[in-house]
């Protein structure tokens, strides 16, 4: 039975150069594409892909986003991670977020096939790199925002969420959350931890 694939990505060289790869397989059926998440989510209403190669950045929507999307609503459709990055930050949270695994966007043929089949079989799949990013994680910088760096500066000046919610122009709940997500992103239990991380990383300066 043949595996149906379909691909996100909004540059079309890479679209048809994963399709030039697999157009001779006999065990794929190419769906198509889509450039956006918005096209993803109208052509998922008419039909379902057994394996999407999804890209990580697209113009309307984090694949991050799309993939918890698409998770939640599709849960047959298996998501594969295709990106040029592999931070464990990113790696990360698209696993979290429901994908079958991750792709670096210099996989052959052989890698991406093996990918495709494993995801199909409801497995998961993750590149040599990637795997290598998330074993070298306690390592590594975490990917951040610019409002998360804003917000990671203010924490360590010692300012409240209330006032950094006045210096910010946000609300209170948004710094919470913002607070949480760094948290999270240095695998710090608290802001104490966090600081001290974040120093050590050179992220900030404490006195």
């Amino acid at each position: 039975m043949k595996i149906k694939l379909f691909i996100v990505d909004d540059h079309y060289m890479v679209i048809e150069g994963i399709r030039s790869l697999l157009q001779q397989e006999p065990s794929i059926e190419w769906l198509g594409h889509a450039t956006n998440a918005a096209s993803c989510i109208s052509f998922l209403a008419q039909q379902q892909p057994d394996v999407i190669l999804m890209d990580i950045n697209l113009p309307d929507k984090s694949g991050i986003e799309l993939c918890r999307e698409v998770r939640s609503k599709y849960p047959g459709c298996n998501v594969l991670g295709l990106s040029t990055f592999n931070q464990h930050a990113v790696i990360r949270d698209m696993i979290d977020n429901g994908a079958s695994g991750y792709l670096l966007k210099n996989a052959g043929k052989q890698e991406l096939m093996e990918a495709i089949q494993l995801a199909a079989r409801g497995k998961t799949y993750m590149s040599h790199e990637a795997s290598t990013s998330l074993k070298d994680s306690a390592h590594q910088i975490p990917v951040i925002t610019r409002r998360e760096n804003e917000i990671l500066k203010l924490i360590a000046a010692g300012l409240t969420n209330a006032a950094i919610a006045e210096k910010l122009f946000i609300s209170i709940p948004t710094v919470n959350t913002h607070r949480k997500s760094l948290l999270e992103k240095f695998n710090a239990k608290n802001t104490a931890i966090l600081i001290g991380k974040a120093a050590k990383m050179g992220l900030i300066n404490v006195e």
